[in-house]
């Protein structure tokens, strides 16, 4: 996901915003990280910015992350990692997530940190022979998620051989990591198998000879369930960005601070009668002549086609998507006693921090049967990213 950022200040009043915008508060993401950094100390913090940092612009919530503590940035594809070497950020960076077209050797000479479940080795080997300098490897054991990652059966040869062309001075074993499947479900014990195979995998690579910098397999839910998984590093995604990766806590019941919000000018308000059908296959018909206010965000710009009853404040009064959405609009029935008059200019928030009791991407995840992580992040280019907030 690629857009041009806005900048702004946190004074920027409404009226000066686009007609869509996604406003991310840079501010946020400061303080979640120090939450972050305190709950998981001492272990160092990665702060995740893939997939655009989850919607929120990565170079910007990176500088911010950093800003704050945050001493790594993690990311899934090397693509991303480039882009971030080249906005000038030059802190450690680690890319876990490849294919036999990605760029090695880009990333060994941009010095990322590669993440490597095996095929990886050798085509790894072969752009640091061409960069003429070591790569820099953490190596990935699946501990029972079944994605990438190492197999147990196959760990041992996988540590023998990077250690054998780390003694041919072609790479470096800087770290071992894993990814935990069900921390957002603390009461699972599949959480302590798969401690008990880190563990395991980690003694294996240090008695080979990895003198290992870091050790990583705690996210965002395990932060805050698991202590016991902290290591030297905690990779935290979702929670950077305010929100929670449990389904029964809040991000206030944490300490967080949501960091986007997304809003958009009304397009048009206007007075219905009764038994008005209501967007694509009229599902929805009004009971009483009401108002229909029309919102310019759509399922083209990352408002989920199945969220229909997603909630929407406006002019303070939280009101709820009448049918079915669309690929560019939503209508928010109002009920009977707004003027359309009145509502010309007006702001429609999606979601945002929920203070004052205004709609959360919680609240749409609820709407679409998703999580919070996927209304934030397919949050479209065509919205226009807006900074408040410190260094915005």
């Amino acid at each position: 996901m690629t857009s041009e950022p806005t900048p702004a200040p946190s004074s920027l009043p409404t009226a000066r915003l686009p007609e869509r915008a996604a406003v991310v508060d840079l501010d946020a993401i400061r303080h979640n990280v120090g939450v972050l950094r305190q709950v998981a100390d001492p272990a160092r913090v990665m702060a995740v910015v893939k997939a655009d940092a989850y919607g929120h612009g990565a170079v910007q919530v990176a500088r911010a992350a950093l800003a704050a503590g945050a001493a790594w940035l993690g990311v899934a594809h090397i693509s991303e990692a480039l882009a971030l070497r080249a906005a000038g950020i030059e802190a450690p960076i680690l890319a876990w997530l490849h294919t036999p077209d990605s760029n090695f050797s880009a990333a060994v000479a941009a010095g990322i940190d590669l993440g490597c479940s095996g095929w990886e080795l050798d085509r790894i080997v072969a752009a640091a022979r061409e960069q003429q300098r070591p790569a820099r490897v953490h190596l990935k054991i699946d501990t029972g998620l079944g994605r990438n990652g190492a197999t147990a059966e196959r760990w041992d040869s996988l540590v023998g051989e990077a250690v054998e062309y780390q003694d041919e001075g072609l790479l470096r074993v800087v770290g071992v990591f894993s990814h935990l499947a069900v921390a957002d479900e603390p009461h699972r014990p599949e959480t302590d198998t798969q401690l008990d195979a880190f563990r395991e995998a980690v003694a294996v690579a240090e008695d080979a000879g990895c003198d290992l910098e870091v050790r990583h397999i705690a996210n965002s839910p395990a932060v805050f369930s698991r202590p016991d998984a902290h290591f030297d590093l905690v990779r935290v995604g979702i929670s950077v960005y305010g929100l929670s990766p449990f389904p029964d806590q809040s991000s206030a019941d944490l300490g967080l601070r949501p960091a986007m919000t997304l809003r958009a000018t009304l397009s048009q308000a206007k007075r219905v009668r009764a038994d008005q059908g209501v967007s694509y296959g009229l599902l929805y018909r009004t009971r009483d002549a009401a108002t229909l206010a029309l919102v310019p965000l759509g399922y083209a710009d990352g408002v989920p086609r199945t969220s229909s009853g997603g909630p929407v404040q406006i002019a303070g009064e939280t009101h709820r998507v009448a049918g079915r959405v669309a690929m560019d609009q939503v209508v928010v029935d109002l009920g009977p006693d707004p003027e359309p008059a009145a509502l010309a200019g007006a702001e429609a928030v999606l979601f945002g921090t929920g203070d004052n009791g205004g709609p959360t991407a919680d609240d749409w995840a609820r709407a679409a049967g998703t999580i919070n992580y996927e209304i934030v992040t397919r949050i479209s280019p065509r919205v226009p990213r807006v900074y408040v907030g410190e260094g915005a």
